[in-house]
């Protein structure tokens, strides 16, 4: 029989598989620890100064990929500061029963990961409240946090975001050169009904508009496949916009879900999907065939807009592919879901949320939040996590030089920034992921294809949700 958190870490450790840059390469366990008299700049010398005295950290650090970076980090700390800071690195895969062993001994953990809300109910006793804590004030957007009984346990360190890469460059082109082009500017397009316009406009016209404009279009969508290759791009993450406003509506934790759905934006699912297919050159009888290239369409020049994430920049800027698209070329729109398009962000989520341990010591505890706060704040660590560890933070003192150079990263954040709303991740949420997936991509295919009703689509995300989640979560 199933226990509850372990479905749900299962859960998401399959769900994390999918998603580049989510995982890491295997590594072994590592620590540093050293003093040394030091001084910082006032505004960082300030935020040391509570952890500084007989406190110390340690922190349990998720992502083996970042160690060294965080093995110079604590030894910088150190030698500024004289707060001794240990890091210890999870191998890939082991988080979990590495912190569950950690956790039981007498010097445990200052600082931990949580993934998602389940993990957050197994830690409940060991998360303080960060809600007042500097990690929290200087998040761009407070909804990467995981909120759990009452109080923000873990506030997110990094995150990836996905949405509709599109080649500006080319669709700038459509609107000055294409006299009969349906928008002005690419900023025109703020909603759902626009991109319909558009994409039907250009897909209709591909001749007419390589004609105009110089370019090699063949359609406004790349390929939607079907094949296990590609699905999750729509079993996955076009299928978190129907669950995100769905969950948001029922008011439950967007990121642990429900056991059932009704299934109450599955026409908005519907409606972008019949888009996708429709306003491409792939046949829609073959979706599933593997024979499509998503990446190279719009590598290539082929196609303006290709649903996937910001991971998908090194390989379409790669010289080695041999695409023609350059890295000025892009950008990413949300994935408009006809919902709240005025207000809509991309989609934005990560399993790296920075938790503190209740059950330290007061001394260790502040130690630990001025340690993070040092992270976030000075050129050392901003210049770590942006330029050596190559991850995106959430937080608004990642200007100018430590903002990514990931220009898709640079929308989520220039979104941010206007108050736009990111969608979380929910599908983070989904039951027994690769078969509720699997009954979502069959009756999907079926339906492209023609030999299928939608309401089997809706039967497969609806009922098959249900059904997943109780044997997920049985007893």
């Amino acid at each position: 029989m199933k226990k509850n958190v372990l479905a749900v870490v299962m859960s998401t450790a399959m769900a994390a598989a999918l998603l580049a840059g989510c995982g890491g390469s295997a590594s072994s366990s590592s620590a540093s620890s050293s003093s040394a008299a030091g001084s910082e700049t006032a505004a960082v010398s300030e935020a040391a100064s509570a952890g500084s005295g007989s406190g110390s950290v340690y922190m349990l650090n998720f992502k083996p990929e970042t160690d060294g970076q965080w093995q110079d980090l604590a030894a910088a700390y150190t030698k500024k500061t004289g707060v001794p800071v240990t890091v210890v690195t999870a191998a890939s895969g082991t988080y979990d029963t590495t912190l569950t062993s950690e956790m039981s001994k007498s010097e445990a953990p200052t600082i931990f990961n949580i993934g998602n809300s389940a993990a957050a109910q197994t830690w409940d006793d060991y998360t303080m409240d960060l809600k007042d804590s500097a990690l929290y004030k200087h998040l761009t957007d407070k909804s990467l946090v995981v909120d759990y009984n009452g109080k923000t346990a873990a506030v997110a360190n990094c995150y990836e975001c996905y949405g509709i890469i599109y080649n500006k460059t080319i669709l700038q082109a459509y609107c000055d050169k294409y006299k009969d082009a349906v928008i002005k500017s690419p900023e025109d397009i703020k909603d759902l009904d626009t991109l319909e316009k558009v994409a039907a406009d250009i897909n209709s016209h591909v001749d007419a508009i390589n004609k105009a404009c110089g370019t090699e279009l063949t359609e406004a969508f790349a390929s939607a496949g079907l094949d296990d290759g590609s699905s999750w791009r729509f079993s996955g993450h076009l299928a978190n916009l129907p669950l995100y406003y769905e969950f948001k509506d029922d008011g439950c934790d967007l990121l642990a879900g429900e056991a059932t759905i009704k299934g109450k934006y599955l026409d908005n699912y519907k409606k972008v999907w019949d888009m996708y297919v429709k306003d491409s050159a792939a046949d829609p009888g073959t979706l599933d065939s593997g024979s499509y290239n998503a990446e190279s369409e719009l590598g290539m020049g082929e196609a303006v807009f290709y649903q996937n994430g910001d991971w998908e920049f090194s390989g379409l800027t790669d010289s080695a592919n041999g695409y023609t698209v350059k890295a000025a070329d892009l950008d990413m729109m949300p994935i408009y879901f006809g919902v709240d398009d005025a207000n809509e962000g991309l989609c934005i989520g990560t399993e790296n949320y920075w938790a503190v341990n209740s059950k330290a010591s007061k001394e260790n505890i502040d130690a630990s939040l001025a340690f993070l706060e040092w992270v976030i704040t000075s050129d050392e660590g901003r210049d770590s996590i942006t330029n050596k560890m190559g991850l995106s933070a959430p937080f608004d003192t990642f200007t100018d030089k430590y903002a990514s150079a990931n220009p898709f990263k640079q929308t989520a954040a220039k979104m941010m920034n206007e108050g736009k709303t990111s969608i979380a991740w929910s599908f983070n949420a989904t039951p027994n992921v690769d078969d509720w997936r699997k009954g979502v991509v069959s009756a999907l295919t079926d339906y492209t294809k023609g030999t299928g009703k939608w309401d089997a689509v809706k039967t497969a995300f609806v009922t098959g949700w249900s059904d997943q989640w109780k044997l997920a979560h049985e007893k």
